[in-house]
């Protein structure tokens, strides 16, 4: 076995027999994040090794790029392991097969980081010496350790604290392969590696899953000690200078996108890239405190248009952070006040509100969403100070995306992050509002709510008596309405008993239907509907936080039947009951409009909403709703088939 163990490159721990079956759950979570993932554990871990004492930027190069399996070092141990892997879940079935028809590639893509400007690893030449000096021992053998700095201050700036981050370059690789090579500050140059597969049988042994690209040592009986390759490979996996270079051959192809690369960049390290603490170069390009806007602002990266700002918000958070001055917010977590720099904007255009969570060295943590106002018109980033920052680290999941309590074992820290969480939502919404009230002014001082409620109450009589029926045009019936005042005065005067059917039809003759022409319509060249009004009972109405929910019931309506879709025009009725049938535009009170039945969000013109699907004989309508939404709006409504 010893023998075996010396001339393979790679080395797995045997183990008596198999016991796990299942991939590293680490490695599906961060091929989910895709090259975000990726590129902001390695941009993190290139920041932390910064030189003590240094002030220019960390300078790192990324590079994707095609070489021949042959100068991958041990590569054919890797694909010997491959191809006897055995797995025992539709999962681990599913990757292996992957992982196995990637074997025969002869070219392989991959993709380099190079630091500049960093300690890189120390104490390669004491391999697995378990001390905590030793970065490179902790890096290349250590699953789930974080190296600790000894300054406080240093350790409390460093993005990573779970030891975890280092399988994201393993998960960008089909066969979940990585390499690093090292240069130390005496010159010391080294090469590791390592490979995250199943536990599985090789030889008729038994090994765990996980592989390392090391030398090893047998100090007698079962001891053994690892230590490091002189880095004599491939100029691909070559690094001279002080640093660190990862390679990771076998580049999934959902990572290999150069624009992809560079916007994952500005996303998670705008801060860093503006305030000069980084440098990145992919493939040539540069991306530095010059040159960032020429990036953001360039149409072939980012979508300019602030309307559709709603998965991606660096182009807005870039100009909030360049633009506003910042207020001070503070934010309790029930133990300790923090206190953060809050770059707000308030923009009606802006279709989505979020947050940019920044930690101090730079790197965006997540897109806060303020609770109860996702969609409001707003864009903020936020930044502390020492004591934030170590908060903040503290809160983040394991793979530094988003702010959670989910972590903590102790009760009392989790109720305190929740606190934290709740309290940081509640502090920023205050802001939101207070914007909201400046750039929504009420119109005079009177307190106008019992006058308005007197008025709208005399409305809906007045409106009641005069329209027993829905209205059509010139007087036609549409539905008629069984609960009006004057129908139950009829009724208890015993008048009205001989019920007219509907066959029968009305006792008065009355004009035949004449078609009201809409304002939109051309002369002959569309297609002309007829337009009917419609009465209150059949409308429901109903306001619920940033959203407003119509139905119409047109179910016993004859002259809606048949009808698979139909326009509905909005009118506004003012407080003395005048009706203004051209003067509202949707675009002003909606963000948009969601027809329920079909899931899809509708076309409108002006004042009319278009192709509505009809169910049944029932309309209905989700209308988001806008900051400046005037919710003491009373409408009137025309439905056209």
């Amino acid at each position: 076995m010893q023998q075996t163990l010396q001339k393979d490159k790679w080395k797995f721990s045997p183990i008596p027999n198999i016991e796990e079956s299942n991939f590293n759950k680490s490695l599906e979570r961060f091929y989910d994040m895709g090259v975000s993932g990726l590129t902001r554990e390695n941009i993190q871990n290139s920041l932390d090794g910064r030189l003590l004492g240094y002030d220019g930027p960390i300078v790192l190069k990324i590079e994707t790029g095609t070489m021949h399996k042959r100068n991958i070092p041990g590569v054919d141990e890797v694909h010997a392991r491959i191809s006897q892997l055995e797995g025992r879940n539709a999962y681990t079935n599913e990757t292996i097969s992957h992982m196995k028809n990637k074997l025969n590639q002869e070219e392989v893509r991959y993709m380099s980081f190079e630091d500049i400007n960093t300690r890189g690893l120390t104490g390669a030449r004491n391999g697995q010496s378990g001390s905590k000096k030793d970065t490179w021992g902790i890096y290349a053998y250590n699953k789930g350790v974080h190296f600790e700095e000894d300054q406080a201050e240093v350790e409390v700036s460093r993005g990573g604290s779970h030891g975890v981050g280092k399988i994201a370059s393993n998960a960008a690789s089909d066969l979940h392969v990585m390499y690093f090579a090292n240069c130390d500050a005496e010159g010391n140059q080294h090469l590791g590696g390592t490979v995250q597969l199943i536990e599985h049988v090789h030889e008729n042994q038994a090994f765990r899953s996980t592989g390392y690209f090391t030398d090893i040592e047998h100090l007698g009986g079962n001891k053994s000690k690892f230590y490091p390759y002189e880095n004599n490979f491939h100029n691909v996996f070559k690094k001279d200078t002080r640093g660190l270079k990862i390679v990771i051959p076998y580049l999934r192809q959902e990572y290999d996108d150069e624009k992809d690369i560079i916007r994952s960049i500005c996303n998670s390290f705008f801060i860093s890239i503006l305030k000069n603490k980084l440098e990145v170069h992919v493939n040539g390009n540069v991306v530095n405190k010059d040159t960032i806007l020429e990036y953001v602002r360039n149409q072939q990266y980012y979508n300019q248009e602030i309307s559709e700002a709603k998965k991606e918000f660096t182009p807005l958070y870039l100009d909030t952070y360049l633009n506003t001055s910042p207020e001070e917010i503070v934010v309790s977590n029930g133990h300790k006040d923090f206190r953060f720099q809050l770059y707000f904007r308030y923009d009606e255009r802006i279709p989505k509100g979020r947050v940019a969570v920044v930690r101090t060295i730079g790197m965006k943590i997540e897109d806060f969403t303020v609770k109860s106002n996702a969609t409001k018109p707003f864009n903020a980033v936020l930044i502390g100070g020492h004591d934030e920052d170590a908060y903040l680290k503290s809160l983040e999941n394991e793979s530094h995306t988003r702010l959670s309590k989910d972590h903590f074992s102790d009760a009392h820290l989790k109720r305190r992050a929740t606190r934290f969480i709740n309290n940081l939502s509640k502090e920023i919404a205050k802001v939101i509002d207070e914007a909201v009230k400046e750039n929504n002014p009420t119109d005079g001082l009177m307190d106008t709510k019992d006058l308005l409620y007197v008025v709208e109450t005399q409305f809906k009589k007045d409106l009641e008596k005069s329209m027993g029926t829905v209205k059509i045009n010139q007087g036609q019936s549409l539905v008629k309405s069984s609960t009006t005042p004057s129908s139950k005065e009829k009724r208890d005067k015993g008048e009205g008993k001989k019920k007219v059917s509907q066959k029968e039809g009305p006792k008065k003759k009355r004009k035949p239907l004449k078609r009201q022409k809409n304002e939109s319509e051309t002369s002959g060249m569309e297609e002309q509907k007829e337009r009917y009004s419609t009465h209150p009972d059949i409308v429901e109405r109903i306001l619920v936080g940033d959203r407003e929910m119509l139905q119409f019931d047109f179910s016993n309506s004859k002259e809606i039947k048949g009808a698979s879709t139909c326009d509905i025009a909005l009118s506004i009725i003012d407080g003395m009951g005048v009706e203004y049938k051209d003067e509202f535009r949707i675009q002003n009170s909606y963000v948009d409009i969601v027809d329920v039945h079909s899931g899809s969000i509708c076309s409108y013109r002006k004042n009319v909403i278009q192709g509505v699907q009809i169910k049944n004989g029932i309309v209905q309508l989700q209308l988001n709703l806008r900051n400046a939404f005037n919710r003491s709006l009373k409408f009137g409504y025309y439905v056209e088939v």
